[in-house]
């Protein structure tokens, strides 16, 4: 078989893998960079089946083109499709914001939803010569690896996460001959899960203890979740904004998908919901609001930075990755951030935690190791050279180029 990487080989995001078998093309993913400007990967061509490991925009965001150019079904597990309909539909509102012309209209929205084939994990499909079949690949709910099998085993992970966490549980190796595989934290490794929880959990007593108020931006896709049962158990006067709630209430609607039904029901009762402006009005005299956005460049985190950063006494604690060019990054380097076009100091406490969704670099090993592959491809990555060091002595390891077709 024939393989083309669309985008996403050697950067993170705007995700896209052409694979051509016995005159059939199947596309794994179809994202957008929801960059300043946004970018977009290589123009697809008509293919037979697409498949969509998960929500997130860098994989999803440019589906709606392919289906309403081509009429395309996409495969994909129901927790998938619901919420990546919420974060099409908004990846439009924010083109609009920031003045960018739309790469698709509501109605290619609609066609590729109409377009989406739900399937669990464990269930199969036959498709081009191929068995292929849904495997978890943790990361958030409903993400998905995909197994490839014809005459030799092909798995492709998508976004993946090995380590159980509070929201769902991590993702296994499967054994396979060909192994694509993303390579976003190679030459990186994540501290200790359970330590960072507890030093988020002390930090946040520490400033309430203070008479602060603790701000926590987080990504509303799995990130605002995982922060919410991380606290699950604490006793403070605690809110969530944003699309964050909405997502949350997907995902109780796919419990299959959870670690804990139950803890996240649980989590999400201790918090009040903002839904009105009175509301987030009573959550700024709180004490922990969790917030969308992640990298604070938009979202109802601004106005809460508007008014809580000159106070000392309070704290912005981030638990996402802040891409260069972001707020959050000019937060982490310069101690302000734009607030509506102008740049603004922050005086109250910064402090990052991780609490990444994917797997690092010492976890990626071990990964690969129990999928027993020979040939890996690394893609998903600005540093995968690294990677493929700790690989190349007992595997054939591929790094494709943009554009670039190699057979697998």
């Amino acid at each position: 078989m024939k393989i083309k990487f669309l985008g996403g080989a050697d950067v993170v995001g705007r995700m896209g893998m052409l694979l051509s078998h016995r005159n059939a093309n199947l596309l794994f993913e179809y994202g957008m960079r929801p960059s300043k400007p946004p970018a977009y990967p290589i123009p697809s061509p008509p293919v037979d089946y697409a498949f969509l490991t998960h929500c997130h925009l860098d994989h999803s965001g440019m589906m709606p083109w392919l289906c309403g150019k081509y009429d395309t079904e996409v495969v994909a597990t129901p927790s998938t499709v619901s919420v990546t309909q919420i974060l099409l539909e908004d990846s439009l509102k924010v083109a609009d914001a920031e003045g960018y012309p739309r790469p698709f209209d509501p109605e290619d929205i609609r066609t590729s939803l109409k377009n989406f084939i739900p399937m669990e994990f464990g269930e199969t499909i036959d498709v081009a010569g191929f068995e292929v079949q849904l495997h978890s690949a943790g990361h958030v709910p409903g993400a998905t690896m995909y197994e490839v099998s014809g005459e030799e085993v092909t798995l492709f992970t998508g976004d993946l996460h090995t380590l159980n966490t509070q929201l769902v549980w991590g993702a296994h190796a499967v054994k396979c001959d060909n192994l694509i595989i993303e390579a976003t934290y190679a030459g990186r490794t994540h501290p200790n899960r359970t330590k960072t929880e507890y030093q988020l959990l002390q930090k946040i007593k520490e400033v309430v203890n203070r008479g602060g108020k603790v701000i926590i931006p987080c990504f509303a896709v799995g990130r605002t979740q995982e922060v919410m049962l991380i606290l699950r158990d604490a006793n403070y006067d605690m809110w969530v904004d944003g699309m964050g709630k909405t997502v949350t209430s997907l995902y109780l609607g796919r419990p299959e998908y959870l670690r804990s039904e139950k803890n996240l029901k649980r989590a999400r009762n201790r918090f009040n919901e903002v839904r009105t402006p009175a509301a987030r009005q009573r959550a700024k005299k709180g004490e922990v609001i969790v917030t969308t956005g992640g990298m604070l460049d938009g979202g109802p985190v601004i106005g809460y930075l508007q008014e809580l950063k000159d106070d000392p006494r309070n704290a912005i604690l981030l638990t996402g990755y802040q891409v260069e060019g972001s707020n959050g990054r000019m937060l982490l380097d310069e101690g302000a951030i734009n607030i509506l076009g102008v740049k603004e100091k922050i005086r109250c406490e910064v402090q990052q935690f991780d609490l990444s969704a994917h797997a690092d670099h010492n976890e990626l090993l071990d990964f690969i190791n129990g999928c027993d592959p020979e040939k890996i491809v690394l893609c998903h990555s600005d540093n995968r050279e690294a990677l493929a060091k700790d690989l190349e002595q007992d595997h054939e390891v591929m790094l494709p180029k943009p554009g670039e077709e190699f057979e697998l």
